[in-house]
């Protein structure tokens, strides 16, 4: 396979940029400050870590600050569980002075679909304007040991069930955010939840995830169905090579997602690089860093572990068992009618290309709602995929009615109202 010559045609890249002073080779470019025009040298050794998915280690979110309610809010970032697959990272505001009207925070479970979670700076940053917020930060497949485990679809939604409880050791319930693939796991980790009785969720929402494919099956969802798993493991997936943790791990390869990100969606990678090149050649370097920063966040690609990219596609796209009711995770049966009285919000875009109309919002029905619970259905117009969650719809239509739901929410259950203190040493850090 090929694995073991991409990979060597990778460090040759990252060694021909290691001499420049700019730290390129981690694929940050612009983190410590902002490249000159002169600096050409620099500007193209980061397009080629880019182009060659040959970043050394993954952009850092870095959100050091964020402006809301008219002042400047530190945030301070930390590791708060760690699992073989992933960590939880908590990102707490500071805000100048107490404030009597404390917001409940977001668990946001990023997607596991080819991209690193630090896609998500941009929602991350906005969400902090006025909660905490805690994402899922998933490993790398080539990280991973094999003798950790297969890193199954079972594993992650076991994973976001513990995260759920690690939030709620801090002394609150959490609103659960879940983007595009997570919305499988996510959604089925809530109903786990909701049957025993533990961990309560403060509500439940999914933008743009496919929870039936049967419903107005896009492109992806096409290719996905017509070809067998056999198809897909003798052709997508591969064996991580010495001296990666991983190695001999199978994986579905982190530059056969970006090639195949690419030949879906071209126009998104080359408006990302043409905003970049432009205000830099134009010596708006504070636009350039900004630009630059997106860019290397979008190409910032992990290896997936093969038992977790088959079971999605066995899942979701082949036999469709969420839908169906047909889903068990490590033996439990997953029922999403357990989640009847747990607030639902499923946003979707009218031009999304990667998940069809109505895949999120058969949700609603599929929980069997209590008509007395929260509950709300949007598709926004304009909007694709990653407008969902990046760019001028997520500020100006998705986030504003995400605020919008989780404070009727909050006012409607006084129980779930305010944050309550967590005594200290209370919140259980797992180790992988």
């Amino acid at each position: 396979m090929w694995y073991a010559f991409i990979d060597a045609q990778q460090r040759l890249a990252r060694a021909m940029v290691g001499g420049v002073r700019s730290g390129s080779e981690s694929g940050l470019g612009l983190q410590a400050g902002w490249l000159a025009p002169e600096q050409a040298a620099d500007a193209f050794s980061c397009w080629l870590l880019r182009s060659t998915c040959a970043f050394g280690q993954t952009p850092p979110f870095d959100i050091r600050s964020i402006a809301g309610n008219g002042s400047r809010v530190t945030v301070d970032e930390s590791v708060v569980a760690s699992l073989a697959l992933g960590a939880l990272l908590r990102f707490k505001r500071n805000p100048p002075a107490p404030c009597a009207d404390e917001k409940l925070p977001v668990l946001l479970c990023a997607p596991l679909a080819g991209h690193h979670s630090v896609m998500l700076r941009e929602t991350v940053e906005t969400l902090l304007e006025e909660r905490d917020v805690f994402v899922t930060d998933w490993a790398d497949a080539r990280d991973v040991p094999p003798e950790a485990g297969p890193l199954s679809l079972d594993d992650y939604v076991r994973a976001i069930e513990s995260f759920v409880g690690t939030v709620r050791a801090f002394g609150s319930p959490v609103h659960v955010v879940a983007i595009c693939q997570a919305s499988v796991a996510a959604l089925g980790a809530a109903a786990l939840l909701a049957e025993d009785g533990a961990a309560p969720i403060a509500s439940v929402s999914l933008l743009g995830g496919p929870i039936d494919t049967r419903l107005n099956p896009t492109v992806t969802d096409r290719f996905a169905s017509s070809h067998t798993l056999e198809w897909f493991h003798d052709n997508a997936i591969d064996i991580v090579p010495p001296p990666y943790r991983g190695a001999g791990r199978l994986v579905y390869p982190g530059f056969i997602q970006q090639a195949a990100l690419f030949a879906a969606h071209p126009e998104r990678r080359l408006r990302l690089e043409a905003d970049y090149w432009s205000r830099w050649l134009a010596g708006d370097m504070s636009g350039a860093q900004r630009a630059l920063r997106s860019a290397n966040d979008y190409a910032a690609v992990l290896d997936m572990a093969e038992c977790y990219f088959l079971d999605m596609l066995r899942v979701v796209f082949h036999e469709h068992l969420l839908p169906r009711d047909r889903w068990s995770v490590a033996g439990r049966e997953v029922r999403i009618a357990a989640l009847r009285d747990t607030p639902l919000c499923t946003i979707e875009g009218d031009s999304d290309e990667i998940t069809g109309a109505g895949q999120t919002h058969c949700a609603h029905a599929l929980c069997d709602a209590s008509p007395l619970r929260a509950a709300r259905q949007l598709t926004i117009e304009q909007c694709n995929h990653y407008d969902l969650f990046i760019g001028p719809r997520w500020r100006d239509a998705v986030h504003p009615a995400l605020r919008e739901f989780w404070s009727e929410v909050e006012h409607a259950a006084p129980e779930v109202r305010r944050p309550r203190r967590a005594a200290k040493g209370s919140v259980n850090r797992r180790s992988a």
